[in-house]
């Protein structure tokens, strides 16, 4: 770094965009031959009955709002006949033990691959994309509080939002003797798996990920990282904290109220050119969110700082006002979700991969219904309940996706 701070700011101002690789789908393939894929751990010689249709009452059942192993065999038992054999099933069904010691032994990142690129497949855009449409990914880690391992150790994992459409896209299990950033890499790596190419990707995180290898490693695959800037980083909190603001013209500023508050969110964003620029590498830009709330009569003000590894003309400050906001999406629409509506904080699944397992389910339930048009998806878990025979055409259906 040279000595003085700055050297010249280049204030973010419209670009020309050039416009964005097309994403095409395939076939959209019904859940019966997806599930296919899944490799099963039984010996052949004493398979009673076929894991895809195992896992396709598992899917089924959770998204009619089954919340644990148990719910599941339920759901299944209170199937009447015909729903079980379009599910794949013959004469007789699987006892709750025989579902659970099946379930349990799956391998779990493999089965997020299965489901995620089945729900892609099943995803179609209404409209043409914009014309500076960009996937942009979120990726934060979430604690299954009632799944203990047998040392008290709680279960963490860390997943991947694609905030347009509202799928988990990826979903690692974190080491328990380490934390989110060793697993950042193989769920950049799982995610490729599924998308095929990370090429243009925008990956956002909170700052725990503000990491030199974590860019790198974005950077070397042709994406590009939004990440919070904390205490974690000390020098860098300071360049960035210490930069004229005041001087900087505002970039974007949103306006909201609700639930008895009022909030004002500006953002500047700069590009900062010095010998050693930002003190992150690949960072081309440094931004400074200000959210200012009113509540009761109080206000209260608080500032954000990040960086992106994206140039001004490729994001402009209304995108990276969007794209800061849609991060939180994986809070929102997802961890909150599955708090409150599957009530995982409570259940206790703690045996082999049961609680990742159990999680891919409710992930891959959300994801449908977002897909499917659900706004509230406690209600649509209820009427998918209430309508089986429904749920099972919509999910075993295969059809192409262009008309």
């Amino acid at each position: 770094m040279a000595s003085s701070l700055i050297t010249a700011l280049t204030v973010t101002t419209p670009h020309t965009i050039t416009k964005p690789r097309l994403i095409t789908d395939g076939e959209q393939s019904g859940l019966l031959d997806v599930l296919t894929k899944v490799p099963d751990p039984r010996d052949p010689r004493g398979i009673r009955y076929p894991l895809s249709a195992v896992l396709a009452v598992a899917v089924c059942a959770v998204m009619a709002g089954a919340s644990s192993f148990a719910a599941i065999t339920d759901w299944l038992h209170d199937l009447d006949g015909s729903a079980r054999v379009r599910l794949g099933f013959g004469d007789g069904v699987p006892a709750g033990t025989t579902m659970w010691r099946l379930l349990i032994r799956l391998d779990p990142a493999l089965l997020t691959s299965v489901l995620a690129g089945w729900l892609q497949s099943r995803t179609r855009q209404s409209v043409p994309a914009p014309r500076r449409y960009r996937r942009v990914i979120a990726v934060d880690g979430k604690t299954l509080r009632g799944a203990r391992l047998g040392d008290g150790r709680q279960v963490h994992l860390l997943s991947a939002l694609d905030t347009t459409t509202g799928l988990v896209i990826a979903q690692v299990i974190v080491d328990t003797k380490s934390n989110e950033i060793t697993s950042f890499a193989p769920l950049l790596d799982a995610v490729e798996k599924v998308l095929g190419t990370l090429t243009g990707v925008l990956f956002t995180a909170d700052a725990l990920h503000t990491q030199t290898g974590h860019a790198d490693e974005v950077i070397a695959r042709h994406a590009h990282l939004l990440v919070q800037v904390k205490g974690n980083r000390p020098t860098l909190f300071k360049q960035l904290k210490q930069l004229p603001w005041a001087q900087i013209p505002v970039g974007d500023r949103t306006r909201e109220r609700g639930h008895g508050r009022r909030e004002t969110r500006t953002l500047k964003a700069v590009t900062v050119r010095t010998p050693g620029g930002i003190a992150f590498p690949h960072a081309q830009q440094a931004v400074r969110v200000t959210r200012t709330r009113i509540v009761a009569g109080k206000t209260s003000r608080e500032a954000a700082y990040l960086t992106v590894s994206l140039p001004a003309g490729q994001a402009l400050p209304r995108d990276l006002q969007t794209w800061i906001r849609h991060h939180w999406h994986i809070e929102n629409r997802l961890h909150h979700v599955r708090d409150v509506t599957f009530r995982e904080d409570l259940h206790q699944a703690r045996t082999g991969n049961g609680p990742a397992i159990i999680a891919t389910l409710r992930n891959t339930a959300i994801g449908w219904h977002r897909i499917t048009g659900a706004t509230n998806i406690a209600r649509a878990t209820r009427q998918a309940n209430r309508r089986s025979h429904d749920l099972i055409t919509a999910v075993t259906s295969s059809y192409p996706t262009t008309q």
